[in-house]
C-alpha cells in the first residue's frame, strides 16, 4: 500500500520573485548558436504561462480539503507557479520579438487548457502530478551537471536554473494532495491511475515537443531529416537530457514511490546563492506592468 506522504517536516517553500531579461533582445539561436537546442528550450518555455495556471486550478481546487500544513504548501506552489508563468510569458514575448510565430502553438494550448479544465477535477490533479514528476526530475538534471547550460548566457542560465530549484522544493505539493484526496482507492488503485497518467502525459510531452519543435525548425527553413538527426543526438547523448532523466522517470512506477525519496535539497542550497535571488513580497510578484 501507498504511504501517505515522506515530504520533510523542515521543508520550506520559498517563492522568490525574480525579473529577468528586461531590456535584453533575445537572440534568435539564443541558447549559444544552436537551432536545435533554441527549439527544444523555446518549446519548453511556451508551454509555461498555459501550463502553469493549469497546475495552479488543479492544486487549488482540493486546497480546503488537505490538511493545514498541506494547504500552506500550496499556497506556496501558487506563488512559485504564478512567478514562473510572468517570466515565461515575458521570454515568450522575446522568443516572437527574434521573429518566431508561437501564435498556433499559443492557441493549441489554450484550447487544451480549456478542454482540460471541463474534465474531472482528479483527473487534471492526476495529469498535474505526472506532469510535476517530469518537470521535478529534468529540473534535477539541470541543477545535477553543468553541461545543460555551459555556453549560455548569465541571465538565461539564471531564469531556468531558478526555475528548476523552485521545480524541485515543491515537487511534491500536487503528489501530497492527491494521496490526500484520493483516500477511498486503495494503494494498487492510486499506483494504477497515476501510473497510467503518467504514460498518457509523458507520450503528449513528447509529442508535444516533436510539434513544436517541428513549427520552429520550419520558421528557421531547417525542418529537414539532418536537424532531426541533430535533435536526437542533443537529447538522447549530449547533453542527453532525456537519457538522464530515464532513471528517475521509471521511479515514479514503484508501489511506494514519493518524489522526496530522492532529496535534493542540496542542489537548491548550491545553486541558489549563485543566482541572487528575492523572495516574493520583497517587491510585487503579480504580472508585469
Amino acid at each position: 500500500m501507498e504511504r501517505t506522504s515522506r515530504t520533510p517536516a523542515d521543508l520550506v517553500i520559498n517563492p522568490r520573485n525574480v525579473k529577468l531579461g528586461r531590456g535584453q533582445r533575445c537572440q534568435r539561436w539564443w541558447k549559444h548558436g544552436d537551432p536545435v537546442a533554441t527549439a527544444f528550450y523555446n518549446s519548453l518555455s511556451i508551454v509555461f504561462p498555459e501550463g502553469e495556471a493549469f497546475f495552479i486550478e488543479s492544486v487549488r481546487h482540493y486546497r480546503d480539503s488537505v490538511p493545514p500544513t498541506l494547504q500552506a504548501q500550496i499556497d506556496a506552489f501558487i506563488k512559485q507557479e504564478a512567478v514562473h508563468s510572468r517570466e515565461h510569458a515575458y521570454f515568450n514575448k522575446r522568443v516572437r520579438e527574434a521573429g518566431y510565430d508561437t501564435s498556433s502553438m499559443d492557441a493549441e494550448l489554450a484550447d487544451w487548457r480549456a478542454e482540460a479544465k471541463a474534465g474531472p477535477a482528479d483527473v487534471n490533479l492526476a495529469i498535474t502530478v505526472a506532469t510535476e514528476h517530469l518537470t521535478a526530475i529534468i529540473a534535477h538534471a539541470f541543477l545535477a551537471s553543468d553541461r545543460h547550460f555551459k555556453h549560455d548566457s548569465a541571465e538565461s542560465t539564471r531564469l531556468w536554473r531558478w526555475h528548476a530549484l523552485e521545480e524541485i522544493e515543491h515537487k511534491a505539493v500536487a503528489y501530497d494532495t492527491f494521496v490526500a484526496v484520493t483516500q477511498e482507492l486503495i494503494g494498487y488503485q492510486r499506483w494504477k491511475f497515476r501510473s497510467l497518467v503518467l504514460l498518457m502525459v509523458t507520450g503528449e510531452f513528447l509529442s508535444e515537443r516533436v510539434r513544436f519543435m517541428s513549427r520552429l525548425f520550419t520558421q528557421d527553413g531547417i525542418n529537414k531529416p539532418a536537424i532531426w538527426i541533430r535533435a536526437c543526438w542533443y537529447l538522447l547523448v549530449y547533453p542527453g537530457l532525456v537519457r538522464q532523466v530515464l532513471p528517475a522517470w521509471l521511479s515514479f512506477f514503484r508501489p511506494n514511490f514519493h518524489p522526496w525519496q530522492q532529496d535534493d535539497r542540496g542542489l537548491i542550497a548550491a545553486h541558489e546563492s549563485t543566482l541572487a535571488l528575492r523572495m516574493v513580497g520583497q517587491s510585487d510578484a503579480g504580472p508585469e506592468a
